[in-house]
């Protein structure tokens, strides 16, 4: 069965400002289930990540002060939110659901986590609205567990994961990809094992062109046993800050190719949504819901 990571807490109320890139959480579970797509039964809510977990990744200055409340200014500027003991919860949920979405996938093939891919975060601050490095987090769990002893982050958020490329870089057991706007936030990039830059205005058939050369390869000859899929849509050419120039039945086939490659080596999948900033939330929670979609669709 399908799983899906969902807890309300995502949606925890956030200042004026900060309300819009937070309400597809909440829409994306309402829209497949009017659909149908899921049922109820799908869906499992997350525990608090424990912090013996957490700290397998990040610094325990850093998560002190993340449950303590003492990020300074300058920090919570860096991260976009300012902080509070709901904002933290939620991390620690987010987190703990890639968690438990890696059991479910390799059950099952394949488990979503609705929130997650919080890319940008390193092990010791938070940047660009990412305070805990999800995907990083449930990575190096899955190896300290004896696991996987290979895995493939497929990143095809339009920002670099830089907080990913930087908590890996000397860690032989996880292979980072990172397909990206070139000249896009972050403006300084990390070094990931693979970083494809993309120029600005890039168009469907030449993003889709270079994604299944690069992917197609790194299936071949990493020799991962396990993966994970940093599924954002702010590839779309609708996206307030993307810069290139994919449309929505591109993404689509983006998230088509990424499942399909993966599904075909037998190798377990864990999705987490990423970013998203099209202007009209429809079109972002539309974008999202393709993924879900094809996950039904191919793994059952």
């Amino acid at each position: 069965m399908l799983k899906v990571a969902y807890h309300p807490i995502y949606c925890h109320p956030l200042p004026e400002g900060h309300r819009f890139p937070m309400l597809k959480y909440e829409l994306i579970p309402e829209q497949l289930l009017y659909e149908g797509i899921l049922t109820s039964n799908n869906f499992f809510t997350p525990a608090v990540c424990d912090k013996e977990i957490v700290l397998l990744t990040h610094t325990e200055e850093y998560y002190q002060k993340l449950i303590d409340q003492t990020l300074s200014e300058k920090e919570q500027r860096h991260i976009g939110f300012p902080q509070s003991p709901g904002l933290t919860l939620r991390e620690l949920t987010l987190v703990q659901g890639t968690v438990d979405c890696c059991h479910n996938a390799i059950v099952h093939g394949i488990s979503l986590n609705v929130a997650g891919g919080t890319h940008h975060a390193y092990s010791d601050r938070g940047e660009g609205f990412c305070l805990l490095n999800d995907i990083a987090v449930a990575a190096n769990y899955l190896i300290e567990e004896g696991l996987s002893k290979k895995i493939l982050i497929i990143d095809l958020d339009v920002h670099q994961g830089n907080g990913t490329a930087k908590i890996f870089e000397h860690k032989k057991e996880v292979f980072t990809f990172s397909m990206h706007g070139e000249h896009n936030y972050p403006f300084q990039k990390e070094k990931s094992n693979l970083d494809v830059g993309l120029p600005d205005g890039t168009n469907t058939d030449t993003y889709l062109e270079l994604l299944d050369q690069h992917l197609s390869h790194l299936l071949e000859t990493v020799q991962a046993d396990f993966c994970f899929f940093q599924s954002g849509v702010d590839i779309l050419a609708t996206d307030k800050f993307g810069k290139l120039k994919v449309t929505m039945e591109g993404c689509k086939e983006r998230d088509r190719m990424v499942l399909e490659k993966v599904r075909n080596k037998g190798i377990p999948l864990v999705a987490s949504m990423g970013g998203g900033y099209s202007p009209d939330v429809k079109t972002i929670v539309e974008a999202h819901c393709n993924t879900f979609r094809l996950a039904r669709e191919l793994y059952g």
